[in-house]
């Protein structure tokens, strides 16, 4: 049995991913890195927030 991905698919499980990792920066920048890296971290949590927007906002478009 051939497990088939499409493009939607795909796409979704980046989603997840990014998503799954942008959460984890964002709370490595808040608990355990209170000092000045926090902020490095939060902040690119917060971009791979946005990039998993925007991966979710292509499902169904490509």
């Amino acid at each position: 049995m051939a497990y088939k991905l499409d493009k939607n698919k795909i796409l979704g499980y980046a989603t997840l991913i990014m998503i799954a990792m942008g959460a984890l920066l964002v709370c490595l920048g808040a608990f355990k890195y209170s000092e000045i890296a926090g902020w490095g971290f939060t902040t690119v949590g917060v971009g791979f927030l946005a990039i998993a927007w925007v991966f979710n906002a292509l499902k169904g478009r490509v």
